[in-house]
């Protein structure tokens, strides 16, 4: 393949970006019998304010003293300001009404004729969906299934069920007790309380103000509650239940008090700032994500105008030096004089987009790579049309990973190259060293793994997705499609992962509380999805997550049986502590499916991005390392040191030790190779639907 082969480039996108990827389940909540809190001071009581004074005008009330407020003191209040007297974050005055009618009205204009053209896409679209012959599944998950399941279990064991009655019953009673303390001014510690992650009632007056703290702890309990009966479901298996409980997490996500408007001191403090502009900006910001998600709603993470891919996110300086219908190759230089003699070659996935590894300067793993004195390349991925249905796992590891080898080869005359395979790259960098090792071809010479998997027993939470009749509806909804899974599916799958991060707490941003969108290069990458080709995928879902054939040794690839224990490569796996999609104990099964007898397994801070990306400068989160092996991640941890801050130096050190070689810095297009294009090339800037 010439690396001129322009005519393959991708075509401009066919339609406008959706929003995307993943979670964790309902944040967990502790149970904690009510000890004793300082008694707030007793309240006097009140005098009607005369009705025809207005000399005396009560005295300026901030948002904060507001919130705490249970009741507005109608003896500082005026007597208009009665219909106030209901809200209990009121002022003085009562809640300030909206004044701009004449914004109200333009924007009601506008909504009505942008609503219509909505509904009429819609329509539209509904009509050629049905025309593919396909229509969307009423239950793709089969949750109504795993419920079913769950509470036929629990039915047919009734002193379960009462236990967790009277568990759920003293913990109500504990509530009222304690809601009863307080109101008589005693002092009453809560009964449950929200996990420290649970960023939804960090507000002061979740638990300042006696209605609220009731309402939040009654939600949290119940939340805890229905957590339990489900894992008290004798007689079901895992994978069941895993299914009921991400059914109910999304229940539990969308009931959240913090949704409600009416009660949500973030919405009602931010209602008496704008006087009540902010319903009619979220309004609009409504209609505006109903218009981009053509009829569903695209609910914006980030400001999608704000952010350029090439202008202010990818900037790190490379070129495009190689091209297929698959991939680009990028060659950035080092910024040192002399280099590795092995450059290094990565393979992010094609789930997202390669420039996670370069998004800002200040967080750029590619940029930091060159200022080690590393040449790099990376392979950006297509965004894949339907003319590239049929494109599957063994064409991603013949036109990507082999391909790139050997353009890398040509660019830079090197014979023996360092790589990395981040999430399912790094699954089809495993496999390609198993093929590789089958036919005697030594050209890595290290390989590191972020977050990637080959043991895909206990995988994470993608595992809800891959029964046969969640299997069979996705395949229906990729033949509706052309033959490719749109980028916004893939996008609703990963947020449902993390409802209350990635859905709920932007639906209140942006629709109740009217906020633009965060300028947040994570969040705007996390948007920018991609496609899967039809192939492609179904042979991920089926051979790797539910059959799991590459642990099992039973994978063929062109012929050639994949196993992974010929492989003698030497390996650094690293992985994420709270990582939902590859789990820490499915990666480390993973490390211990090679051959060789230098594999090293190390556990970063945080999850599958953060525990990633994570520049030294930064001096976040930390890392454990343990040059064992042991059988159980147990055991490792127990045998592992602890580091603070960024892994990265202690890998770079790695390495180098197994690629001690110095050459002069190359430079694009002084190789075999011409230069196509500035980085980050054309293929990245391809936007889903």
């Amino acid at each position: 393949m010439s690396n001129t082969d322009r005519k393959s480039a991708p075509s401009k996108p066919r339609t406008k970006r959706a929003v995307k990827k993943a979670a964790p389940k309902a944040e967990e909540t502790k149970i904690a019998a009510p000890p004793a809190k300082k008694a707030p001071a007793k309240k006097t009581a009140a005098k009607k304010a005369p009705a025809k004074k207005t000399a005396k005008k009560a005295p300026v009330v901030t948002k904060t003293e507001a919130r705490l407020r249970p009741v507005p003191d109608a003896k500082a209040a005026p007597a208009k300001a009665a219909p106030g007297n209901g809200n209990p974050f009121a002022g003085s005055d009562g809640m300030p009404p909206y004044t701009d009618m004449a914004r109200l009205a333009r924007t009601m204009a506008d909504i009505n004729v942008k609503a219509q053209d909505v509904m009429r896409d819609v329509a539209e679209r509904r009509v050629e969906y049905g025309q593919r012959g396909a229509q969307p599944a009423s239950d793709p998950l089969n949750v109504a299934g795993a419920t079913s399941d769950v509470i036929t279990a629990l039915s047919q064991n009734p002193v379960k069920v009462m236990s967790l009655q009277m568990s759920l019953w003293d913990n109500y009673t504990k509530l009222f007790a304690a809601m009863a303390d307080k109101a008589s001014g005693k002092p009453a510690e809560p009964v449950v309380e929200p996990s420290p992650s649970d960023k939804r009632f960090k507000h002061d007056a979740w638990a300042a103000n006696p209605a609220l703290d009731f309402v939040k702890q009654s939600y949290l309990i119940m939340a805890k509650w229905v957590d339990e009966a489900i894992q008290a479901a004798d007689g079901v298996d895992e994978a069941t239940k895993r299914r009921a409980q991400f059914h109910a997490d999304q229940f539990l996500a969308a009931m959240s008090p913090t949704n409600v408007p009416a009660i949500n001191p973030e919405v009602i403090d931010e209602t008496m700032a704008t006087k009540g502009g902010n319903f009619v900006r979220g309004l609009e910001n409504f209609m505006a994500d109903l218009e981009r998600g053509h009829g569903e709603l695209a609910i914006r993470q980030a400001d999608l105008d704000f952010f350029k891919v090439g202008e202010n996110l990818a900037t790190t300086p490379g070129k495009v030096v190689y091209q297929n219908e698959m991939m680009q190759l990028i060659q950035y230089s080092p910024t040192t004089e002399e280099a590795a003699e092995r450059p290094m070659v990565i393979f992010p996935p094609w789930i997202n987009k390669f420039y996670i590894l370069d998004l800002q300067p200040e967080n750029s793993f590619i940029r930091w790579l060159v200022d080690q004195g590393r040449t790099v390349f990376v392979v950006s991925w297509v965004n894949p049309g339907p003319e590239l249905k049929e494109k599957s796992f063994p064409d991603y590891m013949r036109q990507g990973v082999f391909e790139a080898l050997e353009a890398a080869s040509r660019a830079t005359g090197a014979e023996e190259f360092d790589t990395i395979g981040y999430c399912i790259g790094g699954t089809l960098l495993a496999v390609a060293l198993a093929y590789m090792a089958e036919h005697d071809d030594t050209r890595i010479n290290t390989a590191t793994f972020f977050t990637a998997q080959t043991d895909f027993e206990q995988a994470g939470d993608l595992l809800l997705f891959v029964d046969d009749k969640q299997i069979g509806n996705i395949e229906k909804q990729i033949d509706a499609s052309g033959g490719v899974l749109e980028g916004s599916a893939m996008a609703r799958t990963f947020n449902m992962l993390r409802p209350n991060d990635l859905i709920w707490s932007a639906f209140v941003d942006n629709y109740y509380k009217g906020k633009e969108a965060k300028k947040f290069d994570l969040l705007y990458w996390n948007a920018d999805s991609t496609r899967m080709t039809k192939a492609c995928h179904l042979f991920y879902l089926r051979d790797f997550y539910q059959h799991n054939k590459l642990s099992r040794g039973e994978l063929e690839i062109e012929g050639t049986r994949i196993d992974l224990s010929k492989v003698k490569t030497p390996i650094f796996m690293q992985a994420g502590e709270k990582d939902h999609i590859a789990p820490p104990q499915s990666v480390y099964r993973s490390a211990r499916l090679f051959g060789g007898d230098d594999v090293t397994y190390m556990l970063a801070g945080s999850g599958h991005i953060a525990g990633v990306i994570n520049h030294p400068d930064k001096k976040k989160y930390h890392y454990r390392i343990n040059d064992q092996l042991p059988g159980s991640l147990q055991e490792w941890t127990a045998g592992a040191e602890m580091h603070e801050h960024s892994w990265w130096p202690h890998w770079i050190e790695w390495l180098n030790e197994r690629s001690p070689g110095k050459v002069p810095a190359p430079v694009p297009g002084d190789g075999e190779l011409q230069v196509i294009e500035d980085a980050p090339g054309s293929y990245v800037k391809v936007q889903a639907d």
